[in-house]
């Protein structure tokens, strides 16, 4: 239950001063019958709530697909740089968060959301949640490469990766490739690089679990998920244990 002049600011109505006047005028209607009352309970989820003839649609969680540029930090607030939740619509940034971190120059698929339960399933090191990459590297990338990945590589940690899956596109000064990894220790894609001698100059995630990029989206573009890609985020973190 909630307060009639809270589900109104939660559902974009306007600042809990502007929903109480246009309450206290009769303008807003719950189940087909006049409230004037701000502090009347709604059920967010069950009542039918219309305001100045414009209907009110609660939606306790948001899914956010963002294409991240590069230049922007992974962050909910920063006081020198700009903040992939500053790239979102200003009436969607409220509690919202991004699902773990790109670093400053990388770019690509970003997630957020105010779901704290799923984001903290997305990012558990036990569900292994594979992630893909598009990468420019400096230097030829070649089979015995794609062999090593494969077998994990010593980054400097106490452990050696996990598997991950090389594709080379092109292999040359400058190689193309996609990576695709199921962990997320820092830096990892461009360390696991540098453990073969070459360095990442450009790199991009393209997928995230069973999310793809949207092709459509220009870098600092962001949409909401589609149901369907909801539901898939959802069946990323069901079926293992915490």
């Amino acid at each position: 239950m909630m307060r009639l002049d809270k589900f109104l600011c939660e559902t974009g109505f306007g600042t809990r001063s502007q929903v109480k006047g246009v309450i206290k005028k009769g303008l807003v209607l719950v189940n087909g019958k006049v409230v004037k009352r701000p502090e009347h309970q709604v059920e967010e989820e069950r009542d039918c709530v219309v305001c100045e003839g414009k209907p009110a649609q609660y939606q306790k969680f948001v899914y956010w697909m963002l294409h991240k540029p590069a230049g922007v930090v992974s962050a909910t607030e920063d006081r020198k740089e700009r903040t992939v939740v500053d790239l979102l619509p200003e009436e969607a940034r409220k509690g919202v968060f991004p699902v773990g971190r790109l670093d400053k120059d990388t770019e690509g698929l970003l997630l957020l959301t105010n779901d704290g339960e799923l984001a903290h399933r997305l990012l558990s090191p036990k569900r292994h949640v594979e992630k893909r990459y598009y990468a420019e590297v400096e230097g030829r990338v070649m089979e015995e490469h794609v062999q090593r990945f494969q077998e994990g590589l010593d980054i400097g940690e106490k452990r050696i990766t996990m598997p991950a899956k090389l594709e080379i596109v092109t292999s040359g000064e400058i190689s193309e490739v996609y990576v695709t990894v199921c962990e997320g220790k820092f830096h990892q894609v461009k360390r696991m690089f540098e453990g073969v001698g070459c360095r990442v100059r450009y790199l991009k995630r393209v997928e995230m679990g069973g999310i793809v990029l949207d092709e459509g989206l220009r870098a600092g573009e962001c949409r909401e998920l589609t149901g369907e890609e909801v539901c898939v985020v959802r069946g990323m973190t069901l079926g293992l244990g915490e």
